[in-house]
């Protein structure tokens, strides 16, 4: 079953966010992921706040998205994305 990794990202430092942007996608890649949506316009229709840079990266399943996030090519890239941005990172099983 497929599952993506959604995020709502407000970025805070555009520097070092567009680090994190420039060699996210190689590694997502390397772990059969690929981005949905990155980023573009988005219109809030419901609840109190708008969103901000919308993220969704489809893999195959909830098991390649752990391996991708817990890796240890990954995991210097989370420390940059948390010090440039606010962001709120879900996962999710999905059809």
């Amino acid at each position: 079953m497929a599952a993506y990794l959604i995020g709502n990202v407000q970025v805070l430092d555009s520097g070092a966010y567009a680090e994190y942007r420039s060699r996210v996608p190689a590694i997502i890649a390397a772990y059969g992921g690929r981005y949905l949506v990155r980023g573009g316009h988005a219109d809030r229709l419901e609840g109190a706040s708008d969103p901000d840079r919308v993220v969704v990266v489809e893999f195959p399943d909830m098991a390649r998205l752990k391996a991708f996030y817990d890796s240890p090519e990954y995991r210097p890239l989370i420390a940059i994305r948390q010090r440039s941005t606010q962001s709120r990172v879900f996962a999710v099983e999905g059809v």
